[in-house]
């Protein structure tokens, strides 16, 4: 079996070919200096070239950390100081053939303080194609804070935006934590042996720190080791929570424990995701099906829509990311294109799971409903678009909103298929479905409606207005009475005062709704089947759901 090429050497073989091709400026976006390095030194030795780095604290130095020359700490005397060599090369050196690595020079380059070094930065896009072959020197860029091009390098700039570790590379560096601990410890007791992992613990265990840097998954692993010495999955699970919220753009949920299971209805949409699962089979895979891009929901609050999305990352058993896009948001044009492209290619690392964008028109404001933000929403809808359509990694999004309206006035496409596998509308619930939802919330709050005395049908038919979210409340307001009432066991009539005093949002929001419902008439599937009324010949009349 070939070796699986990782994304990472793919890209240091698309540097190798630049080198090769003499383009004079690469812009790397990557907050991994020392493992892009690496790379880096691989893809200019394979295209002949020499490999020098520069940052501010230590001039020019080599691979290994070593300083060649301090003088050079000056970004403003170091760039003429390449251009002297691509001119003259280096006394009694036949080649000096060079690629130069910059670390963060983006503080030189930013406003007037930088307008020299950028000047010169551009004389040498200019004029390092035509140097003499022998002495040809090219310049890399390594951005780590992942900041935007100057303008004025633009268009002689090639930029790189380098992927995160992939599965087999996090694999490599739990390897070699484990090979880095001491046989034994001082005691004598074995300590490497014992700390191995077994293959299932390991998968676990590398799956569980994907989406990370490698010194970050290098962290968890070490962290695990130092207080349990072992790989625990657990540990590394709850430390990457940790980094992975540490930005406040991505948050990681913790599923709903019932599965699709606790969401009451929604038959038409449970039908369609379960079909989706299968595509990630090894079967669906031979069989040529791709994977799943995501689902828009849309409808009136409270009818369930973040909740299916906390239930099928149960029920697929993969892990619940929110992407919160507010927090996204920077003050200047592009820095929130930035900030999205960098969330999402931790996304992408991350392989199969589930990614919630909730309430995304309120999100995108400013590009859906005229906000003054300077552009700032208009580039994160534009980012996040392109993603959805060109994306091929295992993430299923879903993202919902209470009105859809205010993102189709503005951008229509938003919705448009091959951004979304599909879009549903869930409206309130039907009979069928109250009856449901309050038999899940009856179980989430302990109660089985068959052991008390609860009549869920007649419940439901009170409720017929409701949205699922209110029909779930009104269950432990139930219990606050008829624990005021002696400690007793809730009942039908606690229920039905309950109900009785809401006043549903279905009322108070009757226009917005209306809205929704002839919105979703031509342009979305419905989550809930049809009813259709059957009669019995015990029970009397009773709803089938067809």
């Amino acid at each position: 079996m070939s070796e699986v090429i990782t994304k990472s050497a793919k890209t240091a073989a698309d540097v190798s070919a630049l080198l090769r091709a003499r383009n004079p400026l690469l812009w790397i976006k990557t907050a991994e200096e020392a493992r892009v390095e690496g790379f880096l030194a691989e893809a200019a030795a394979a295209a002949s070239y020499e490999i020098r780095f520069w940052d501010v604290g230590a001039g020019v130095s080599l691979l290994n950390g070593k300083a060649e020359n301090v003088s050079l700490a000056d970004i403003a005397d170091l760039l003429p100081a390449i251009q002297a060599r691509a001119e003259t090369g280096i006394p009694g050196k036949k080649e000096c053939r060079t690629v130069w690595v910059l670390r963060d020079p983006g503080i030189w380059l930013d406003g007037l303080s930088g307008a020299r070094p950028t000047r010169q930065l551009r004389n040498l896009a200019r004029f390092l194609p035509g140097s003499p072959p022998e002495t040809s020197q090219l310049i890399i860029v390594l951005s780590g804070d992942g900041g935007a091009v100057p303008k004025s390098l633009a268009s002689q700039t090639t930029v790189i935006d380098w992927p995160l570790p992939e599965r087999s590379e996090i694999a490599d560096t739990l390897d070699a934590a484990i090979r880095a601990l001491p046989e034994k410890t001082k005691k004598g007791e074995p300590l490497r042996e014992a700390a191995t992992p077994d293959a299932a613990t390991r998968d676990a265990a590398i799956d569980a720190a994907v989406g990370l840097t490698q010194e970050e998954a290098a962290s968890c692993f070490a962290k695990s080791l130092v207080q349990l010495r072992k790989i625990d999955v657990k540990v590394i699970s709850d430390e990457k929570k940790r980094v992975i919220a540490r930005d406040g753009a991505l948050e990681w949920l913790d599923p709903l424990p019932d599965g699709l299971d606790g969401v009451g209805g929604l038959d038409g949409l449970k039908e369609w995701l379960a079909e989706r699962q299968l595509a990630y089979s090894p079967k669906a895979r031979k069989y040529g099906l791709r994977s799943p891009k995501g689902v828009f929901l849309f409808g009136i609050s409270g009818c369930g829509k973040t909740l299916t999305a906390k239930a099928l990352a149960t029920g697929w058993n993969v892990p619940l990311i929110k992407l919160d896009l507010g927090a996204l948001k920077g003050k200047f044009v592009g820095e929130s294109e930035g900030n999205i492209r960098k969330n999402l290619k931790v996304i992408e690392a991350m392989g199969r799971c589930v990614v919630l964008i909730d309430e995304v028109e309120k999100a995108l404001q400013g590009a859906t409903g005229g906000a003054a933000d300077g552009g700032v929403s208009a580039d994160a809808l534009s980012v996040l678009l392109g993603w959805m359509q060109d994306r091929t990694s295992e993430a299923f999004v879903v993202a919902t909103a209470n009105d859809v309206e205010q993102i189709t006035r503005a951008n229509p496409e938003f919705i448009r298929k091959g951004r979304w596998d599909e879009v549903f509308f869930i409206d309130l619930p039907n009979s069928a479905e109250r009856e449901g939802v309050l038999r899940a919330a009856l179980r989430a709050n302990n109660r089985d409606a068959d052991l008390i005395d609860v009549d869920v049908e007649a419940v439901a038919k009170a409720c017929a207005d409701f949205s699922g979210a209110e029909i779930a409340e009104i269950v432990p307001a139930a219990m606050f009475k008829a624990f005021a009432d002696g400690e007793r066991e809730i009942a039908t009539d606690d229920l039905l005062k309950v109900a009785d005093d809401v006043i549903p949002l279905s009322k108070t929001a009757e226009a917005k709704l209306k809205a929704l419902r002839d919105f979703a008439s031509t342009n979305a599937r419905k989550a809930t089947k049809a009813e259709v009324l059957v009669e019995s010949r015990t029970k009397g009349r009773q709803i089938e759901v067809a």
